[in-house]
């Protein structure tokens, strides 16, 4: 069975906003979803809230989160009895797969790696789970919530 990302509208809407927002250069943030809903292969698939991070790289190729910022989520997920399970990030002007220095920075198995892709009119967004370099890509499922 492929893997699915549950997706809320209200994250969606957010990253989405992100992206445009950080354009021209490369937007990013992070993502978290209830602990206790979890996959059979011990991966949270539901996102429930989306923290835009600055992009400390200001670039249109890279991004980089502010460890600041990411600790910031981490607490705010965590009072809210969320955990981080993934990251969002734009391109800017390329499709909306995991380039090789998105997979070199991957940092865990089980988070959900989503792009953004801002190379067209209506913006594409696909998500990935990154697992030892190699790139699987998971359906993205909106609920409303």
């Amino acid at each position: 069975m492929a893997p699915v990302l549950k997706l809320s509208r209200r994250a969606f809407d957010e990253l989405v906003q992100a992206a445009y927002l950080g354009y021209p250069d490369e937007a990013c943030g992070l993502f978290a979803g209830p602990a206790d809903q979890v996959s059979a292969d011990g991966v949270i698939e539901t996102v429930t809230r989306f923290y835009p991070c600055a992009n400390q790289a200001a670039s249109a190729r890279i991004y980089s989160i502010d460890p600041l910022e990411h600790l910031r989520a981490e607490n705010d997920a965590e009072d809210r009895g969320l955990e981080i399970n993934g990251v969002m990030h734009s391109h800017t002007h390329s499709e909306p797969f995991p380039s090789p220095t998105d997979v070199a920075q991957a940092p865990d198995p089980n988070w959900h790696y989503l792009i953004l892709s801002l190379k067209r009119e209506v913006p594409e967004v696909r998500s990935y789970r990154i697992v030892d370099a190699e790139i699987i890509e998971e359906s993205i499922e909106i609920f409303e919530g």
